[in-house]
């Protein structure tokens, strides 16, 4: 049988030539821009690897915005449902839920401020015309000469009362809310004629916007574009100021880069996913944060926050999260507004006892800051929300108990139904399994919906003592600790039905934290007996092994075997083994 084993990245180790070599030469000093309080202005971001909690829609989540006055997240679906939540101190709640369309919203925004604060202007699906909007149902005005080309974004400047359009063809027009004209003052626009500026930079590549976001204080905007590349311009003057190409062609490039590696099969999964984007219709969209000096976006390699001042990224957020390729962003920075003795009763009364404990127990919550930062996901049903705040490694308590950090909030379809129904009159699966060692006790919690011919066989293998004395066969330190081989060099070993069987992928189970419990292979659909228990996150293992378990005591014990002294194929020198598997 095939060596069932997992392989870490090894990186190529550099030697240096022989011989003396000439005097370097001194580098040119060139003064690197500084941001002032950079520290401050990054504190005030979501910092976390990975997210923290999503949340779902029936269908794929199409936009999410967040309203900063209210502290209101609107969320919008493909089938045209909206959702409304209330920012909370720490995440958010459930507020309203109605079906707004019979199909899919092509715009979502939320109130303005200044003279445009009762109207909306709205892009019509395919058509060069702009229609303002009132509380009341039919628009009080329609522009229809301004563009040529129907309209793919517009963004309202609070700051100086003028709208940004763009078109299909590339056009980038400016035009006053009130005269909806060109605006006059020299003062807003310091140009009389776009070929002073940059604003034919779209036409030039024979692209378009996608989506346009303005700074807070009105003087640069940001537009994503539909070749990939962001372009951050100054709104006086309409000169480009930066341009950052996201394309699959420069991350491909990129792969030569160690700092930027990614696995190699994982790397070519978040590939394909890219060129299905570029023939979709799907967009993303790049933000600015409060302070108007970091933009944020989403690629493929995860979320970036670059401090536009100098021209850094400051950090990637989700990068660990491979089989999400993140769109549409939205910040929710500040602090909560709402009242606090509120909220503890309800946390309590959803069964959230930890949180509402945390609640009591921190004396200056109203002054503690939960920057969050909402996004959706390519061909997914929920959106996902990234805090100060790493995923907890339990299962969750109370009302959220086994769900994780993927909070089911919506009815399952017939098609679910019918699945838990048939794994509700199967044989019943092990829940929980206790595997004592020679080292010490470690508790499973194991995930038989999701995955259940893996805990069958899990199950039935420890119930017949099949893994009692077994070692551990192979440890390798900062990666994983493998056993449940009764050959004990990773060559043995046999399912319950005998021979192999099927990976059970699941896309709420994924290698993105330590302490994962998952089966070793040697290739696609050859599970037998081993499994391992990770000791890092190791998310390149995702698609490639099934996982079907996570620790949830005697971390500790993990931690022990996986420092235990090995040779040079990884088995320790003095054997460490299962005395038994309890299921309960």
């Amino acid at each position: 049988m095939a060596d069932k084993s997992l392989h870490a990245r090894d990186d190529a180790a550099s030697s240096d030539d022989d011989g003396p070599m000439p005097m370097p030469t001194q580098p040119s000093k060139k003064r690197h821009k500084k941001l002032p309080f950079e520290a401050a202005y990054v504190a005030n971001l979501p910092c976390a690897a990975m997210y923290e909690r999503s949340f779902m829609h029936r269908a794929t989540v199409s936009h999410v915005v967040v309203a900063p006055e209210t502290q209101f997240i609107i969320t919008a679906s493909v089938d045209g449902h909206v959702k409304f939540w209330m920012k909370m101190t720490r995440g958010i709640e459930f507020v309203k839920h109605y079906k707004a369309h019979l199909q899919e919203e092509t715009v979502a925004g939320s109130q303005l401020k200044g003279p445009l604060s009762q109207k909306w202007p709205w892009q019509i699906r395919n058509s060069p015309a702009v229609r303002i909007y009132t509380t009341a149902n039919e628009p009080v005005h329609t522009i229809s000469q301004l563009h040529a080309a129907p309209v793919t974004a517009l963004a309202f400047n609070s700051v100086t009362n003028c709208v940004i359009s763009a078109d299909q063809k590339g056009i980038v027009e400016y035009w006053d809310a009130d005269s909806y004209k060109f605006p006059t003052d020299r003062k807003v626009a310091k140009f009389q004629f776009k070929g002073e500026t940059d604003l034919y930079e779209l036409a030039k590549n024979k692209t378009y916007a996608t989506a346009i976001d303005v700074s807070p204080d009105g003087k640069s905007f940001v537009v994503t574009a539909k070749d990939n590349q962001i372009r951050v311009f100054r709104f006086d003057t309409g000169k480009l100021r930066r341009k950052y190409d996201e394309s699959l062609a420069v991350f491909e490039d990129a792969e030569a880069d160690d700092t930027l590696h990614l696995d190699t099969i994982d790397f070519g999964r978040r590939a394909a996913v890219e060129r299905e984007l570029a023939n979709s219709d799907v967009v993303s969209n790049c933000i600015f944060d409060e302070s108007g000096y970091f933009i944020l976006y989403a690629t493929l390699a995860g979320i970036k926050v670059v401090n536009v001042e100098t021209n850094k990224v400051v950090k990637v957020l989700g990068k660990v999260e491979s089989s999400d390729r993140f769109l549409r962003l939205s910040l929710f920075q500040g602090k909560s507004k709402v009242n606090t003795q509120y909220e503890k009763h309800l946390k309590a009364a959803s069964g959230l006892k930890h949180e509402a404990e945390v609640m009591s127990n921190t004396k200056n919550e109203r002054d503690n800051i939960d920057p969050t930062l909402f996004c959706t996901s390519f061909k997914r049903n929920r959106f996902f929300l990234f805090s100060s705040r790493e995923p907890e490694d339990d299962e969750g308590e109370g009302a959220s108990a086994g769900t994780g950090r993927d909070v089911f909030n919506e009815k399952p379809t017939l098609e679910e139904a019918q699945v838990a129904t048939e794994s509700s009159t199967a044989k019943v699966l092990g829940e929980t399994a206790v595997m004592h060692t020679t080292m010490g006790d470690i508790t499973l919690k194991l995930f038989g919906k999701e995955c259940p011919r893996t805990v069958e066989n899990f199950c039935t293998h420890a119930r017949n003592r099949y893994y009692d004395n077994l070692i551990f066969h192979r440890v390798i330190k900062n990666f994983m600790v493998q056993t449940g081989d009764p050959l004990g060099d990773g060559t043995g070993g046999e399912s319950i039905w005998g021979g192999e069987f099927e990976d059970e992928f699941h896309r709420s189970l994924r290698h993105d934290r330590p302490f994962t419990l998952s089966m070793a292979n040697a290739g696609p659909g050859t599970n037998g007996s081993q499994f391992f228990i990770t000791t890092v996150p190791t998310p390149w293992l995702d698609n490639k092994h099934t996982v079907f378990g996570r620790v949830e005591h005697g971390k500790d014990t993990v931690s022990s075997i996986e420092n235990a002294r090995v040779d040079k194929l990884d088995k320790p020198l003095t054997d460490i083994k299962i005395v038994n598997i309890d299921i309960f």
